[in-house]
């Protein structure tokens, strides 16, 4: 085994306070990335000294490629398998399993069998991925540039008449020609009045019109991690109320990324987005928290709004994406994509944030 991942399984025995016992990973994400398996059905067992991959038959011989050769695998044709399997694994001792991700059917599956030494391994177990290695934060550079380059690929379909399935459509696929493993999750493409004010739209065959708020959030996948994006366009030239909504948005955005940095509790950096929007006096239309963690799930910790007690470190890789959503008048939102660095961030996501369409 690497030293790479027997450091990841010393990290996950030691956030699940499992030290003298066993950990049990169930959710897909955590278990690829302590050892690599990809499939859609695994338990890993994590111990001091071993790692154990419970399977079905499906999934046998792709494990066995994609692991280490010291991490075993043992096949179980059922659920009830699965658990004999792990009590026949950790013999004796406490099993820690994610309380976040078992449900309670499994919980109870497998309390009935080992018992009380079946425990929760605690919040902090969720955090184990924030920290990024080198590999991971290539394949989100990555994914991040292929959604840049899909997006300046497609902005002259940026005029009336466009649906938007149709923009939709043609973004996930020049994200494919450019290497992706396919779109970070379903493309949002939401125009008009209405459905630009709805956060996350699915797209319709909506024709855009001349004085049309289009929100875009697009990401690409690659190798498993994820991207993730949003600029806001306007059909024709923009007039009125939209176009300070949009001014206060920028320079709310701006001073919040300017905030991102090791150290910083995300808490605050909330709170510096929402100052600007208040002193204009348009807080109450941002209705969702200010951002969250990327890596091999879209959205995952540190989750960035009013009430997280989390702090930044390096290696986190995180949104900032404020939104304003007024149902019958627009909505809009920018989103951008920061790695944070031992000293401040890098902003991974650079499409141009100049909402005017060419004609």
């Amino acid at each position: 085994m690497s030293v790479e991942l027997e450091g990841r399984h010393r990290s996950v025995l030691r956030l699940a306070g499992a030290d003298r016992g066993a950990v049990l990973l169930s959710s897909p994400e955590d278990v690829r990335w302590c050892c690599g398996f990809t499939g859609s059905n695994g338990w890993l067992v994590v111990q001091q000294t071993r790692a154990v991959l419970l399977t079905d038959g499906r999934y046998v011989e792709q494990a066995k490629g994609e692991m280490p050769s010291d991490v075993e695998v043992v096949e179980c044709r059922t659920s009830t398998a699965m658990v004999e399997a792990l009590a026949a694994v950790v013999v004796d001792g406490p099993i820690a399993v994610q309380e976040g991700h078992l449900t309670v059917s499994g919980w109870r599956s497998i309390h009935a069998v080992i018992g009380e030494r079946l425990t929760a391994a605690g919040p902090e177990l969720s955090h184990v991925r924030r920290e990024k290695s080198g590999d991971e934060i290539d394949a989100i550079r990555r994914a991040a540039r292929i959604a840049d380059d899909a997006l300046a690929a497609c902005l002259g379909l940026f005029r009336p008449g466009t649906t938007e399935r149709g923009l939709r459509d043609a973004l996930e696929s020049r994200m494919r020609e450019l290497g992706a493993d396919g779109p970070s999750y379903e493309t949002i493409v939401a125009s008009g009045p209405r459905n630009s004010a709805m956060p996350h739209h699915r797209p319709t065959g909506r024709a855009f019109e001349s004085g049309d708020t289009v929100v875009v959030d697009v990401g690409a996948l690659v190798d498993g991690y994820h991207s993730d994006m949003t600029r806001t366009f306007f059909i024709g030239s923009p007039e009125g109320e939209v176009v300070e909504w949009y001014r206060v948005l920028r320079e709310a955005q701006a001073q919040a990324v300017a905030a991102v940095g090791p150290g910083r509790a995300v808490k605050d950096i909330d709170a510096v987005c929402r100052g600007v929007l208040s002193t204009a006096g348009l807080d109450g239309w941002f209705t969702h928290g200010l951002g969250h963690g990327v890596g091999l799930l879209i959205h995952e910790n540190p989750f960035i709004n009013a009430t997280s007690e989390a702090v930044l470190r390096p290696g986190d890789v995180v949104t900032i994406e404020p939104g304003l959503y007024r149902g019958g008048f627009a909505g809009m939102r920018i989103e951008d994509l920061l790695l944070v660095t031992d000293d401040s961030h890098e902003i991974l996501t650079s499409a141009p944030k100049d909402p005017t369409c060419p004609r």
